[in-house]
C-alpha cells in the first residue's frame, strides 16, 4: 500500500467519523430541542391551570345596565299650532288659494 492508499484511507476514516459526528451532534440536538417543548408544554398546561383556578375563585364583576335611550320627542303642539297660524296668514294675505290651504292645512294635521 503506498503513499496514495494510505491517504485515501485516512480521508474515508476522516470522512466517516465527520459524519458519524455529525449525526450524534443532530441527534442530540433534537433531543434537547423536543426535552425543551415538553417542558415548555408543561408549563404553559400549569400557567393555564393556575389562571383557571385564579378565575373560579375570583369575584364576578357585577353586570350593569345603561338607561335605555330616550324616545324621540312627540312633534309639539306648539309647533303644530305655529304652522297653522303661519299657514292662516298665509291665506289671509291671499299669496294661499283655499285649495292650497286646505292641503298644506291636510299636512301638518297628518290627516
Amino acid at each position: 500500500m503506498g503513499l496514495i492508499g494510505g491517504m485515501a484511507r485516512t480521508a474515508v476514516v476522516a470522512g466517516t467519523a465527520t459524519a458519524v459526528s455529525n449525526r450524534v451532534s443532530r441527534r442530540q440536538a433534537n433531543r434537547w430541542a423536543a426535552k425543551d417543548q415538553q417542558q415548555y408544554e408543561a408549563q404553559a398546561y400549569e400557567q393555564q391551570q393556575a389562571y383557571d383556578q385564579q378565575q373560579a375563585y375570583a369575584p364576578q364583576p357585577q353586570q350593569v345596565y345603561a338607561a335605555p335611550p330616550p324616545q324621540p320627542a312627540a312633534p309639539a303642539q306648539d309647533d303644530m299650532i305655529t304652522q297653522l297660524q303661519k299657514l292662516g296668514d298665509l291665506k289671509a294675505a291671499g299669496v294661499l288659494t283655499e285649495e292650497e290651504f286646505a292641503a298644506q292645512k291636510a299636512k301638518i294635521l297628518g290627516s
